[in-house]
């Protein structure tokens, strides 16, 4: 079980090649063959291990209402965005790959390990993200 962000996302940073507010920032759901790997560039390198599913369309859902702060109090900046969810759903999900669909290769920026089996039967599967945000820099 592991998660973590990818080392292309850190250089994309570093090189001001991503903006997470204005990109098109995907989430995609992975099965359990996935495995976070840090040296995994773009989507094609995961894609394999998506699952698929009644109410699941391949590639995930843009994010949406998406905002970056910077908070000078706890020293730290946080990448956000609204809770995805897929509706009227059947299907089962291990892991969460949030990648740049703006940029050509579609580069990837992290990995959210669910810690075991997710499912969701004719119903709604959601995720909700951290009252802390997506991802936190500190």
């Amino acid at each position: 079980m592991a998660s973590g962000i990818y080392n292309r996302f850190k250089a994309n940073l570093m090189n001001k090649e991503v903006d997470l507010e204005a990109d098109t920032i995907k989430v995609a759901l992975l099965d359990n063959n996935h495995s976070f790997n840090a040296d995994d560039n773009t989507w094609s390198d995961v894609s394999a291990n998506e699952i698929s599913g009644t109410g699941y369309t391949a590639g995930g859902e843009e994010l949406t209402n998406k905002s970056v702060t910077q908070d000078d109090t706890n020293d730290k900046a946080v990448f956000d965005a609204d809770d995805v969810s897929w509706s009227s759903a059947t299907f089962t999900a291990y892991h969460a790959v949030l990648y740049d669909d703006s940029l050509a290769s579609d580069d990837l920026i992290c990995s959210i390990d669910f810690g075991g089996a997710k499912s969701v039967s004719s119903g709604t599967f959601t995720i909700q993200w951290d009252a802390d945000g997506i991802i936190t820099l500190s």
